[in-house]
């Protein structure tokens, strides 16, 4: 019997996620991908070691994932899949138009939200987007294509947002070495 709550409240907790994404689908993905973004921020900086937490960094990955990370894919995906059928279509433009222009925004914006200046963030940019976006494009378009292909409608935003952690922790620790070699 006590092993069984764990299991309860685990569906319990899924299907009032499934719930809110059915009835406020973008609301649901603005607030998972804020609380994926500063958890995965926070676990990098763990990882690495730091002694103590960069709060202005949790912050502005928590808010970019609030204001970007949740409703940016779901209008995209919303809108291609009107225009392409095919998975390898949407895998396509998602990874040769979609990521690229998604990268440059997440690396301006997470340097502005920290607090930056316009050049200070322009700089930083042109540092680190080829080697993130082809790390991107490297290690993630399998799970893309996968998640595009193969998952359930439903189900992958969740797909997306586990995804969305491990490249969390990869992105802003490779923001973090950029930031101490300065």
């Amino acid at each position: 019997m006590s092993l069984s709550k764990p299991t309860s409240l685990a569906y319990s907790l899924i299907g009032a996620y499934l719930e809110r994404l059915y009835s406020s689908p973008v609301r649901t993905k603005a607030i998972t991908s804020c609380i994926i973004a500063a958890l995965g921020n926070v676990a990098s900086q763990k990882l690495s070691g730091a002694k103590q937490l960069n709060e202005d960094s949790v912050l502005a990955f928590a808010l970019f994932g609030l204001l970007f990370g949740g409703p940016v894919p779901h209008y995209f995906y919303t809108y291609v899949r009107l225009f392409v059928k095919q998975p390898l279509g949407i895998l396509l433009i998602e990874r040769l138009i979609y990521t690229p222009c998604f990268q440059a925004l997440a690396l301006y914006l997470l340097a502005i939200f920290e607090g930056k200046s316009h050049n200070v963030a322009c700089v930083q940019m042109q540092r680190l987007y080829l080697p993130t976006l082809m790390a991107n494009l490297k290690y993630l378009t399998l799970f893309h294509y996968i998640n595009i292909k193969y998952v359930p409608p439903m189900l992958r935003v969740l797909m997306l947002n586990l995804i969305g952690f491990a490249w969390v922790i990869y992105f802003a620790n490779k923001r973090a070495k950029i930031s101490k070699e300065k």
